[in-house]
């Protein structure tokens, strides 16, 4: 059957498309994506801003046309941290499902860290034994660990790169005192839950998802996304050290010029890094592996294993 996933997130709308049969690993079929921006669509008081509201409905209703128009018998449609903490939440989902039809499942932070880990244990498999998994996303960092399918622990922290810096990282480039500010804030946050996870043997595997690893994996010599999801691509720590102070040093419009990065996430490159490296620093985690899977195909495979159980 053909699946549709819509993903609001607070970067992007994605409809990810796929052909999905129980046993069977989703192939793509057909991406399409927004950029909305939608955590930098806030008033003073943390609510969606009337603006935000309708070019999120709009945005919606697009994607219902191209899910529509590529054959899509189920349409999964989630929302992330950006609609989730929004002060204005139930109004902006009901408006959403009012205009469009449309009803967004908001996941909680757990259920995005477990659902992500899902698909990093599907992708690699029962081999790699204890996985430790760091997603960052626009608005949060999740982070998972386990030897099975359902994670053993997971947690969410508001660390994503998107909202690190619209509200700690105003300049271009960043003032040298705001960078040091959020880097104590980034640290001691991720150090609040480490607590959770040393109680557990160390991880065999260590995973990364998400663009913003994508990215500065691929600044840091990864292969190009057009090699195909099956080439192995790595990130270290150490490449993460040396490229954090350049990062700093640079505007968004020269992080843009760097492989693999785009026009729209230049910017919230850097936090992203600062995030990558505390997490991957303070779980002991000296490289990682980076997934080509995550929340949308966690999704999916929930989805999948329902209609099996049935």
């Amino acid at each position: 059957m053909r699946l549709g996933v819509l993903d609001v997130g607070s970067n992007t709308v994605h409809l990810l498309v796929v052909d999905a049969h129980s046993g069977a690993r989703p192939l793509p079929a057909y991406s399409h994506k927004e950029e909305l921006r939608l955590a930098e669509l806030l008033d003073d008081n943390g609510a969606i801003t009337s603006e935000g509201v309708d070019r999120l409905a709009a945005t919606v209703t697009a994607a219902l046309q191209v899910a529509e128009d590529q054959g899509v018998e189920d349409l999964l449609p989630f929302a992330t941290s950006a609609v989730r903490e929004a002060a204005n939440a139930e109004q902006v989902l009901s408006r959403v499902a009012e205009e469009t039809g449309v009803k967004l499942e908001v996941l909680t932070g757990e259920d995005e860290a477990r659902l992500t880990f899902l698909s990093a244990r599907r992708w690699f498999g029962w081999s790699v034994g204890r996985l430790l998994l760091l997603d960052i996303g626009g608005g949060s960092l999740e982070i998972a660990y386990g030897q099975d399918e359902e994670p053993d622990a997971a947690v969410s922290l508001p660390l994503g790169a998107g909202r690190l810096t619209t509200a700690w990282l105003p300049g271009d480039p960043p003032d040298a005192t705001d960078l040091r500010t959020l880097r104590r804030h980034v640290r001691a946050e991720i150090a609040r839950v480490v607590g959770e996870f040393s109680r557990f043997s160390a991880p065999d595997h260590a995973v990364g998802t998400s663009k913003t690893f994508k990215q500065l994996a691929r600044i840091a010599g990864a292969a190009r996304t057009a090699e195909g999801p099956y080439v192995e691509r790595r990130l270290t720590l150490a490449a993460l050290e040396e490229w954090v102070p350049r990062l700093a040093g640079m505007t968004a419009a020269e992080r843009a010029e760097l492989p693999g990065v785009s026009e729209g996430r230049a910017r919230q490159l850097l936090a992203g890094a600062l995030v990558a490296e505390a997490a991957m620093d303070l779980f002991r985690v000296e490289e990682l592996e980076i997934c080509p899977w995550a929340l949308r195909e966690g999704v999916i495979l929930r989805r999948l294993d329902h209609l099996r159980a049935t």
